[in-house]
């Protein structure tokens, strides 16, 4: 899960000591500690780096809570900006984008503060973006950037560097006051990336702190970083309404706390706690008792929060988010439980299993589509027929998806590895994040369909903690694994490169690769003409098909459940849905 992808079980009484027990008076009865929103989740973030960070976990802390960006959406409408910390959003009109659609000019605010006092300034803004570029971890945001800025999905080719300091320089620039984005190529979602990944901090406190000094001599020392590499991974320094108070990594709670000075009038909330609680009883206990003001609850689920006194279940959201089964074509068997042996051998399988396209097609048959969509989301779900999904461009209902069918998948099975994997068996596990419902549910399915087809399968599911969860799928440990895929941007290309491209999120971790599918993707991000776009978003879509690098699960209906004193909620798509839905801590408030 992304950018754009749990935790252990917290009692009650241990909430009340941390939050307190003051009350107050509202519509729904005494308000539980007023001014501060306690929400209970089942993951945990795994880096505050904005530019680290690439999974809804970390990302609905950091945005819009701690850091922010030059514009950002008006709301709920994602077709329109409004300035944030830059003074305008561009447009031709208004002349900060040229006619060529190359430039983008960024007025910069005066007068704002980081955390730590110290004055915002272009040069900031400027060290940030480059930053966010040039860090570029594996299976991390910085393509974002790098794609329309530089015209290549990452700083790195094999062993080589793949970008120059020198290029990444002149495609962001300061004039005056202005900051400058000087674009590879037209593209057609740039004001959308720079609305949801354009977090800004302060230069100077990063280099006291070890970070990159923002020369060309040291860049290449500093990208791909390990996880808790860099200072920022547990300090931030941002401009926005709240600051870090704590991140306790044992127990699994991060608290914010208003930040008094911000340029803008400051939060009516003075604390956000954010607590990760796998156990979805004890989440429910705190929220009856009304110590959560917001718990994630997964629609399974649903029917035991539904007419609680003190409670609101808001449903119905259409999402930009896909679930999907991974499958990793280069797995790293060292000292791997979850591929037994190691070989093709009955009691385990090789580096290489899923590259044989039969065993991709052979899970995608086994899969019990209907039974997940009404079991895991109380059919309240459209099954994809492919990574662009419904409310994206290029999105087509009538191309084939993959149906459960046991015959076709036993068929494939026998021709996957000349016939071996069906005479000798395999062993193998399925991955989730524990706490997951949902995906708990679908590698179950899976488990047991698998299972059925033949003595000599042994497919387990096994769910674990969200961030170890994530480390093993960048480790590449993972044979198989399910997740989601939350939106960067509203752009179909936010979905063909993450799932298709060879450096794409999930390719670069499972080695999916096809040239041909490389350009499509190129083509489409650079494409003005929607027409022409669609076209080549739906030829995508039918590869994908053809290819079956992942198993395309399921598009929700997102839902949010929260006490009825919380106020000033409002639907985002794209925010980081860190409890089912994302959150704007600045426009809540409890009465």
């Amino acid at each position: 899960m992304r950018r754009r992808i749990v935790a252990i079980v917290v009692a009650a009484a241990v909430g009340m000591a941390l939050v307190g027990v003051t009350r107050g008076f509202g519509a729904s009865g005494p308000i539980t500690n007023p001014d501060t929103l306690v929400m209970l989740t089942y993951v945990d973030p795994v880096s505050l780096d904005p530019a680290y960070a690439y999974d809804t976990a970390s990302d609905g802390i950091i945005w819009p809570g701690i850091y922010e960006t030059l514009i950002t959406y008006d709301g709920s409408v994602l077709s329109r900006y409004v300035p944030r910390l830059a003074t305008t959003v561009p447009t031709l009109e208004n002349g900060l984008i040229s006619k060529d659609g190359l430039t983008y000019t960024f007025p910069i605010r005066r007068g704002v503060h980081f955390h730590d006092g110290t004055v915002m300034t272009p040069e900031d803004v400027r060290y940030s973006m480059l930053r966010f570029m040039l860090q570029d971890r594996d299976g991390g945001p910085s393509w974002l950037l790098l794609t329309p800025l530089l015209g290549a999905d990452s700083t790195r080719a094999k062993d080589t560097m793949a970008v120059t300091y020198e290029d990444a320089a002149k495609a962001v620039t300061v004039a005056g006051q202005n900051v400058v984005f000087h674009l590879k190529h037209p593209y057609a979602a740039f004001l959308s990336i720079v609305a949801a990944w354009s977090f800004v901090l302060p230069e100077k406190w990063a280099v006291a702190h070890g970070d990159w000094d923002g020369t060309a001599a040291t860049w290449t020392k500093y990208n791909n970083p390990k996880l808790a590499d860099r200072y920022e991974f547990d300090h931030t320094n941002g401009t926005g309404p709240f600051m870090l108070q704590t991140w306790d990594r044992q127990d699994k709670e991060v608290i914010l706390v208003r930040n008094d000075h911000y340029w803008r009038t400051p939060a009516k909330l003075a604390r956000v706690v954010i607590r990760s609680v796998t156990d979805f009883s004890a989440r429910r206990l705190e929220l009856q008792r009304g110590d959560a003001d917001v718990i994630a609850v997964d629609r399974p689920d649903q029917p035991k929060v539904t007419g609680m006194a003190g409670v609101t279940v808001q449903d119905g959201f259409p999402t930009l988010l896909l679930q999907a089964f991974h499958f990793n074509q280069k797995i790293d068997a060292a000292g791997n439980p979850d591929v037994g042996s190691g070989k093709l051998d009955g009691s385990g399988i090789p580096p290489d299993f899923f590259s044989d396209i039969h065993v991709r097609r052979a899970f995608a048959y086994a899969f019990d589509y209907g039974t997940f969509l009404r079991d895991a989301y109380r059919g309240k779900a459209l099954q994809p027929n492919g990574p662009i999904i419904q409310g994206l461009l290029g999105y087509d209902p009538t191309l084939p998806k993959y149906t459960f069918d046991k015959q076709k998948a036993a068929a494939e099975f026998k021709a996957a590895w000349g016939g071996k994997v069906w005479d000798t068996g395999v062993t193998l596990t399925v991955l989730y994040n524990a706490g997951n419902t949902a995906r708990q549910i679908a590698a179950e399915i899976l488990q047991d369909s698998v299972n059925s087809l033949n003595p000599k399968f042994h497919l387990a599911a096994r769910g674990v903690q969200w961030s170890t969860f994530l480390q093993l799928a960048a480790q590449h440990k993972s044979p198989m694994y399910a997740t989601a895929w939350s939106a960067d941007y509203p752009d179909p290309d936010d979905f063909a490169e993450p799932f298709l491209a060879s450096n794409g999120a999930y390719p670069r971790r499972n080695g999916y690769k096809d040239p041909h599918v490389d350009q499509l993707v190129q083509e489409g991000s650079v494409t003005a003409d929607p027409l022409r776009r669609a076209t080549v978003y739906r030829q995508l879509t039918r590869m994908a098909y053809q290819d079956a690098p992942a198993i395309f699960e399921a598009q929700p209906t997102a839902f949010v459940v929260m006490r009825t004193w919380v106020r000033g909620w409002y639907y985002n798509a794209v925010l980081p849905p860190i409890a089912n839905v994302g959150f704007d801590f600045y426009t809540m408030r409890k009465e």
